[in-house]
């Protein structure tokens, strides 16, 4: 950003604007790896073309990248922090990441750090975020970091074929069914959902995708309430579903449509009573073997989550 435009800084302080007028927190992306700064050397896994420098001084690429990371956090109020990313391309070298978060700390004590290096959480940094994976999965390859304590994120994009920005050769975001039960096992893994769109040339979001975001706020309208402030809940997350938790309600999540019954063990007090989320209707339940066990109601063949709200209730 410290080589922006005059007219790109105007469309940056714009929306920084709007953003604190509408009292949403801004963050900032920065890519640690650079395939064109002739100081990115030695080079690392990813822009091993031909006509790159085969020198440069390391310490002189730190530089240019705090001096970068210096000016959103300068000019244009007050920031929710940024997302750092491409550790990952050189994870051997030395980032001297005590310099970089000293002065983003400096610049504003109350910026939240997040890096996606793919590895357990350095000191200075807020949130651990796991890459198209949920946290404590690999099936990627890129997510078998341990869990950490602090809190955490997953970051997952909306593009079918698994890009990251607009592409012509990536059209269709993923269906309704597989953004919302992704959304439901991050918070039942205790995550945040990162979930990425990249806009058009023009700044457009593509139809189809603010199609597709229409409709999942219209399903959080509905279920919102399981999925906004909680936690992750006492049963871990398995191939029927997950389960998520404010206080003295559990949100259970029942993703698998072909269940009749659902057993469930770790719950921590007992159940006063259940209802559907969506209607309020009684669900019937009984114990066995030290299990919940409940008997699902019909559901429709569009329902893509039967939630179940367990009020618990003291020993």
């Amino acid at each position: 950003m410290a080589d922006a435009t005059p007219y790109g800084k105007d469309v940056i302080r714009q929306l920084a604007d709007e953003c604190h007028r509408q009292d949403i927190k801004l963050f900032v992306y920065y890519s640690q790896l650079d395939w064109h700064h002739p100081d990115y050397y030695p080079l690392g896994s990813t822009g091993q073309w031909e006509g790159r420098p085969r020198n440069g001084q390391w310490s002189r690429y730190l530089d240019f990248m705090n001096a970068q990371l210096s000016e959103p956090f300068t000019n244009y109020g007050e920031l929710g922090g940024v997302w750092l990313d491409g550790m990952w391309d050189k994870p051997d070298a030395d980032w001297q990441l005590p310099t970089t978060y000293a002065l983003i700390h400096r610049l504003q004590p109350g910026a939240l750090i997040v890096s996606n290096h793919h590895k357990q959480p350095n000191p200075g940094e807020d949130v651990q975020t796991f890459e198209k994976d949920l946290p404590g999965e690999n099936a990627t390859g890129w997510g078998g970091a341990a869990v950490s304590q602090l809190p955490l994120e997953v970051a997952e994009t909306m593009y079918g074929g698994g890009t990251w920005g607009f592409d012509l050769r990536d059209m269709e975001p993923k269906s309704l069914p597989d953004l919302v039960q992704y959304l439901v096992r991050a918070a039942g893994n205790n995550a945040n959902l990162l979930l990425n769109v990249g806009p058009m040339p023009d700044g457009e979001i593509q139809p189809a995708f603010a199609n597709r975001l229409r409709e999942m706020g219209s399903w959080l309208e509905t279920y919102g309430e399981s999925i906004y402030g909680t936690q992750g809940g006492p049963v871990k997350p398995s191939g029927w579903g997950a389960t998520t938790r404010r206080g003295n309600l559990v949100y259970v999540h029942v993703l698998d449509p072909t269940l009749r019954v659902l057993a469930l063990s770790d719950l921590d007090h007992p159940v006063g009573n259940a209802h559907l989320l969506n209607g309020g209707a009684r669900v019937a339940y009984s114990f066995s073997q030290g299990s919940l066990v409940l008997d699902l109601p019909r559901r429709g063949a569009r329902d893509i989550d039967q939630v179940i709200v367990l009020q618990l209730v003291n020993h």
